[in-house]
């Protein structure tokens, strides 16, 4: 999984921490939801049914890099 420095640095945070890879791939393969930023980013949200929330992955525009992976709670899915 290719990620950013920006993202090795939030995933020390304890809220982030929690975060499993595994669900980062699900979401990258799996969005219920998707949009393009104008900066070229991909926001990706699926549902984690362990953990019954949203988790928002935002990925390079080359469409493999993570930048940032959390949990949304803003999210009300689609």
């Amino acid at each position: 999984m290719k990620t950013t420095q920006y993202f090795q640095y939030m995933r020390k945070r304890k809220d982030r921490a929690i975060i499993k890879e595994e669900w980062i791939r699900f979401v990258v393969n799996n969005p219920q939801k998707q949009e393009i930023q104008a900066d070229g980013r991909i926001r990706k949200w699926a549902e984690i049914e362990e953990v019954g929330k949203y988790l928002r992955v935002i990925l390079l525009k080359d469409g493999e890099t993570i930048h940032n992976a959390f949990f949304d709670r803003s999210f009300k899915g689609e």
